[in-house]
């Protein structure tokens, strides 16, 4: 018998060898080739969510200078709510805008956009600037938030904010805004301190 297979090795040649061998090895063959597979396509997975991670920190630091652009609605003065964020359009300016700049003309404010500004922080600098000419002692910083919410959604401006565009905000429109603010009852300026404790330029 073993004559026989030796015979038959010796016609097969190193073809015929290698052939059996395949035959009486495919198993281990075929689980090495899965396990190359998987390995294949765990690291190929891992390297994708390494990009996915650095776009999300990328698209974190964009974002970070609108942060503060989270806007609440107080509705019918019952309750606040928050907005979706105002989506920005950055254009590059000719001259280049360093800070948000306001200026006061006889009956408004008008402030000039720079880099990562949003409706939100224009309507912050000009009550800011407002309030530095008429101060009033009695503003929180909950209803300073509100305020400058409430100047954002009256102040006629739609869409994307570019580097050095002006905005007016009406002094007779900060009034406004400033009465309002002091009819909200205690449940409504609790729930602006939320808001209020994420915005440190108040």
């Amino acid at each position: 018998m073993e004559q026989e297979n030796q015979e038959v090795q010796e016609e097969l040649g190193v073809g015929g060898k290698v052939k059996n061998w395949l035959q009486d090895n495919i198993r281990i063959i075929i689980s090495v080739l899965i396990v190359i597979a998987i390995a294949g396509g765990i690291y190929s997975y891992s390297n994708r969510g390494e990009n996915i991670v650095d776009e999300e920190e990328i698209a974190m630091e964009d974002a970070k200078d609108a942060e503060e652009e989270e806007a609440l609605d107080v509705v019918d003065g019952d309750e606040a709510e928050e907005t979706d964020k105002e989506v920005e359009v950055a254009e590059p300016a000719k001259e280049e805008v360093k800070e948000t700049v306001s200026e006061e003309t006889g009956e408004s404010f008008v402030v000039t956009a720079a880099r990562g500004d949003s409706v939100t922080t224009l309507s912050r600098k000009a009550l800011k600037d407002y309030l530095e000419k008429n101060n009033d002692s009695g503003l929180t910083a909950e209803h300073k938030i509100y305020i400058e919410d409430y100047l954002r959604k009256n102040v006629n401006h739609s869409g994307g904010l570019s580097v050095g565009e002006e905005i007016s905000f009406s002094k007779q429109l900060i009034q406004n805004g400033i009465e309002k603010s002091k009819t909200l009852n205690e449940n409504q300026l609790e729930n602006l301190k939320q808001y209020s404790s994420r915005v440190s330029n108040l």
